[in-house]
């Protein structure tokens, strides 16, 4: 972590943060898609249990790296949530593509 004496700096730092956080998303996004070919069910693509096994590993991570709890857990259920909706769109497109075919 760089030690900050001044706002610019400091925007710069979160700046830089920010495109390496919206490189890890698309990483992750990627994952999800291949889920959403993956999975066979349309019932598969929401695991509520995998979902509190994901924010378990996240808040036991946060502890670790001194993020709060009140920023991590719902940042996590709502990437999560929106991660679920896209994985849902891209197994509703498989399927029609299917359909089709």
């Amino acid at each position: 972590m760089v030690k900050c004496n001044t706002m610019p700096e400091v925007r710069n730092e979160i700046d830089r943060i920010d495109r390496e956080l919206v490189k890890l998303l698309a990483e992750r996004q990627s994952y999800i898609e291949q889920a959403g070919v993956i999975k066979g069910k349309r019932s598969a693509v929401r695991d509520d249990a995998r979902i509190e096994d994901v924010v378990s590993k996240v808040l036991a991570e946060a502890d670790k790296a001194g993020l709060a709890r009140s920023i991590a857990e719902p940042l996590w259920r709502l990437l999560i949530e929106k991660s679920i909706e896209h994985e849902f769109e891209v197994f509703d497109e498989k399927e029609r593509t299917a359909a089709n075919s």
